[in-house]
């Protein structure tokens, strides 16, 4: 069964009680298209999962004042478009876009409403950068550190003489590979040892790792030196929550809670997957609500700041923008020369501020300090990656920047 538009008729995925066999999501590839528009809105149906617990206190934002539906624009490949259209072309389960003190759209699609979580793949890791800002701010961490000074056991890994800002920016040697399609490659025992996925048919995973922190003491071998080339590597992260768990005596979620979610005043509990360990996935594992992640762009946009709350050190969002020991790959210069990878998150411009937030089949929170603009983009792609479904969606979002210009 192939993906479908929302525009598409929908299949009834999970429908019916029970649901047909040939409709149920299969545990091995509830990630994948087209299953991924039914169980990105309910992975806590699918894996074991904890709450990252909301406070009391609700920081309100506005409701819509319109649509952008309207809006047209020339697209990446020339032709007129308009961004409706561009939210049915590119999967959008759900779109917030903010600027200069309005929501300028708001809106909801397959099956999705202002309640509903949706899992933020790797979005989660610029969740977890940010609280570990906090931990920096405290002086817990320190990114000059290495990082055996807070995870000791990794002086027999490729760690071994890497910062905790190497593991920040990615930039450590740690062979790891990141290739979705190969279901023995590391990201795919990453998908084992967090409890994502059983064992992949035919393949003997006797020896795989049976939890994160095992996956991680087993790599061994580095690639490079560290500090001198980008890597996208999803378990860097793991490593940097590992260290934050240390440093801290608490589990992610409650770190989350405490440093994020209730001092932004979130509408929502967020949830995140667990491994058999009870370690949260940090590099993907988070289901968030629209309006609490655009309240987290936003908290990014202001410094720091929310409502009257300093939530994350201003000193750790300035450091995402203009930090410049970050580094990028060729294509990633080819596209924006003047970016880097910094933090956990994607730079676009370092001289503007501008970053991203992007996570596989769709996930983005875009924060231009330039123009004023916050948005948000929950979707499920039928690809892992689609450069062309990424360009359509950031064209979009130029084109609001152009329309509402200061």
């Amino acid at each position: 069964m192939l993906s479908y538009k929302n525009s598409d008729p929908v299949p009834p995925i999970m429908q019916g009680s029970p649901p047909p066999s040939e409709m149920r999501v299969p545990l091995i590839d509830w990630d994948r298209a087209p299953w991924n528009r039914w169980s990105f809105q309910h992975v806590s149906e699918l894996v074991p999962t904890a709450r990252i617990r909301r406070g009391n206190a609700v920081t309100p934002l506005p409701a819509a004042s319109g649509s952008l539906d309207a809006l047209a624009y020339r697209g990446p490949d020339g032709q007129m478009t308009s961004f409706g259209r561009m939210l049915d072309d590119t999967y959008t389960d759900a779109m917030l876009v903010w600027k200069d003190g309005r929501v300028l759209h708001e809106s909801y699609h397959n099956g999705m409403g202002p309640q509903s979580v949706h899992l933020l793949q790797s979005v989660s890791k610029s969740v977890t950068s940010a609280t570990a800002g906090c931990l920096i701010g405290q002086g817990l961490l320190d990114p000059k550190a290495p990082i055996t000074q807070y995870l000791p056991e990794l002086k027999d890994t490729a760690w071994s003489g890497a910062t905790l800002q190497h593991v920040l920016d990615m930039t450590s040697g740690t062979r790891y590979s990141e290739d979705y399609e190969v279901p023995d490659s590391d990201v795919g025992k990453t998908d084992y040892a967090s409890g994502w996925k059983p064992a992949p048919e035919g393949i003997d995973a006797s020896d795989w790792p049976n939890c994160m922190w095992e996956q991680i003491i087993g790599l061994k071998t580095a690639d490079a030196e560290h500090g001198q080339r980008f890597h996208y590597r999803s378990i860097e992260t793991d490593v940097l929550a590992h260290a934050m768990e240390r440093v801290t005596g608490q589990r992610l979620p409650q770190l989350i809670s405490h440093y994020l979610w209730q001092p932004m005043g979130c509408e929502e509990d967020a949830t995140i997957t667990i491994d058999r360990a009870g370690y949260g996935l940090a590099c993907g594992g988070i289901s968030a609500s629209l309006r609490d992640m655009a309240r987290f762009g936003l908290m990014l946009l202001n410094n720091g700041k929310l409502g009257d709350r300093q939530v994350v050190p201003e000193a750790w969002c300035q450091d995402i923008r203009h930090g410049n020991h970050g580094l990028y790959d060729a294509e990633s210069y080819r596209d924006w020369p003047n970016g880097a990878y910094r933090n956990q998150f994607w730079v676009e411009d370092s001289r503007l501020g501008r970053h991203f937030c992007f996570g596989v089949f769709g996930q983005m929170v875009m924060v231009a300090p330039d123009t004023g603009l916050v948005a948000v983009k929950l979707s499920t792609w039928p690809d892992f990656v689609d450069n062309a479904l990424s360009s359509a969606a950031i064209a979009a979002l130029n084109a609001v920047e152009a329309e509402f210009a200061r």
